[in-house]
């Protein structure tokens, strides 16, 4: 039987770790003092850039307005809170004796936060109105919702073409399938 030749390959050249492991600076060095920093920068080795939001987590009071939707509209403007909600989460904080940052430490906000949805300047969030209602144990009005039983609240119907019959466009077809058995 032939033998194989296996050749086995060990590499004994020694290895540095630590200080000794890059000499001659592999890697790029730090600027010590601001005249060699002023240096590197007017050589182009240092550019600044600025973090937007780095190492911050979302909040529950961030702006939740679409950045594409501010882009299009001319005359946007945020929704503030209603005057109604901030006069009845007023008298709901008097009626419990309460101060501004009694309740904000109850529900965990900023006392700013409350101060400015009293003073109708927020901008509403339904979780921070939710937590504030839990806190107060009241029903507090919600912003942007009208009556159930207000005029043109609900949706527009679609008018049918001249010449269509009354079973709709589609000649009481349904989608997608024979019609209803009733």
């Amino acid at each position: 039987m032939p033998q194989k030749n296996i050749q086995v390959t060990q590499d004994f050249t020694t290895v540095s770790i630590g200080r000794t492991a890059r000499p001659g600076g592999s890697h790029p060095r730090v600027p010590q003092n601001a005249q060699s920093l002023a240096r590197a920068k007017a050589m182009g080795l240092v550019t600044t850039e600025k973090k937007f939001g780095g190492g911050s987590n979302s909040s529950a009071h961030t702006a939740s307005v679409n950045a594409r939707k501010i882009e299009d509209a001319d005359t946007f403007r945020v929704a503030k809170v209603d005057r109604s909600l901030s006069k009845a989460i007023q008298q709901a904080r008097m009626a419990q004796k309460m101060s501004q940052k009694d309740l904000a430490t109850k529900i965990n906000e900023k006392p700013q936060i409350i101060g400015e949805y009293e003073s109708g300047k927020a901008i509403p969030n339904g979780q921070i109105i939710s937590k504030i209602e839990r806190a107060l144990n009241c029903k507090l009005p919600r912003p942007g919702k009208k009556p159930a039983g207000a005029k043109g609240t609900g949706p527009k119907k679609a008018t049918a073409p001249a010449g269509a019959s009354s079973k709709g466009v589609h000649g009481g077809l349904s989608r997608g399938g024979p019609a209803k058995r009733r």
